[in-house]
């Protein structure tokens, strides 16, 4: 029996790209998106950027008009009629995106993670489901092959039941990477941001977490989350571990801005064998104490399930189904934002936070 562990691909006819809105230009992810190459699925038709010089600056870099900047999302709206908007502000900006879009039927897709809080989660996810549009968000390691194979293995029970999960999500730090001054000076600010590393690459690892595990809630959270480099981050934390309990197993989330260089790996633990995905295409395993490690690289992704753009195009164009919990699904992600935000709870007092159910 062979498991279907991504979203089923429904064939349809040639159709005109979907018209797509950017919400907030200060997210460097945005880069992803304005020098994608011309692939005829989506279709640029307005940027909502109250900073005229940054405006002005990537239009230079990438070629559009400014006569399709706008100072805001309501005002991009009302003149072009995007059919998806997809978000690159702040993660508190997050909330005001989906409080102007959810009315007028238009979709949504936000850089990780969903929101930075319960209370604006639980917003967003009100007026999603009300005015039923598509609420999405996008991770790296969504698109990563080595993620997908681990999920297969683990679903044909290659490994036998889970038993421990282990996310390194993280690099130097954004201000050493040299992020532009626009996104460090939201990425750092605890209410902009809703935290440091905790919130920035923690969510990773709460949203492999919640997939791996279907949706299932944790019993409790526990975490810890210091600054190593108050001279370069005061006002938020730079470090984060955060520790999932569940029934029969246990995940542990490892969060970063001091990593010696970038990483973003997980380590899968079964109760015969491991699994290990290094990167977005090398996997290694070993499935029982007879077996030796085997490794695999992997090739990447097809389209649409290689980038966030096509998948976001198939989504709304319904060609793509998304299963319960999948990766840049609006139920996984609500999950996603309670485990951050009891992490945070948990890190303040220092005692482990129960899962309310």
């Amino acid at each position: 029996m062979i498991l279907i562990t991504t979203p089923q691909l429904v064939n349809s006819q040639t159709e005109a790209p979907l018209k797509v809105g950017i919400a907030g230009i200060t997210h460097s992810h945005v880069h992803q998106l304005l020098r994608r190459p011309e692939q005829g699925d989506i279709k640029i038709v307005g940027i909502a950027e109250s900073n005229r010089d940054l405006a002005k600056r990537y239009a230079d870099r990438y070629g559009y008009s400014m006569d399709i900047v706008f100072s805001t999302v309501e005002e991009m709206i009302a003149a072009t009629h995007p059919e998806a908007v997809t978000a690159f502000g702040s993660i508190y900006d997050h909330l005001g995106v989906v409080e102007a879009c959810a009315p007028k039927g238009i979709h949504v897709m936000v850089e990780k993670p969903l929101a930075v809080s319960i209370a604006h989660v639980k917003k967003m996810e009100g007026l999603a489901k009300k005015h039923k549009i598509h609420l999405l968000t996008n991770y790296e390691t969504t698109w990563y092959s080595s993620n997908h194979k681990a999920y297969e293995m683990v679903e044909n029970n290659a490994i036998g039941e889970l038993r421990k999960i282990v996310v390194h999500d993280g690099h130097e730090g954004p201000e050493e990477i040299g992020v532009n001054p626009e996104f460090l000076e939201w990425l750092t600010d605890p209410i902009k941001n809703g935290g440091g590393a905790v919130i920035d690459f923690g969510c990773y690892g709460a949203n492999l977490v919640t997939w791996l595990m279907k949706g299932e809630r944790p019993i409790s959270v526990l975490a810890m989350t210091q600054t190593i480099k108050p001279e370069k981050y005061p006002k938020v934390d730079d470090e984060a571990t955060i520790i999932l309990k569940f029934p029969k197993s246990q995940a542990i989330i490892q969060a970063s801005w001091n990593w010696p260089f970038s990483r973003k790996d997980m380590e899968i633990y079964g109760k015969t064998g491991f699994i290990l995905s290094d990167n977005a295409t090398n996997i290694r395993y070993r499935l029982d104490s007879k077996e030796t490690v085997k490794s695999e690289k992997l090739e990447k992704r097809i389209a649409p399930y290689n980038d966030p753009f096509s998948f976001l195009s198939a989504v709304i164009r319904q060609k793509i189904t998304l299963p319960p919990y999948a990766l840049s699904s609006l139920e996984n992600n609500v999950v996603v934002v309670e485990i951050l935000e009891m992490a945070k709870e948990s890190a303040k007092t220092g005692k482990a936070v129960q899962f309310k159910k």
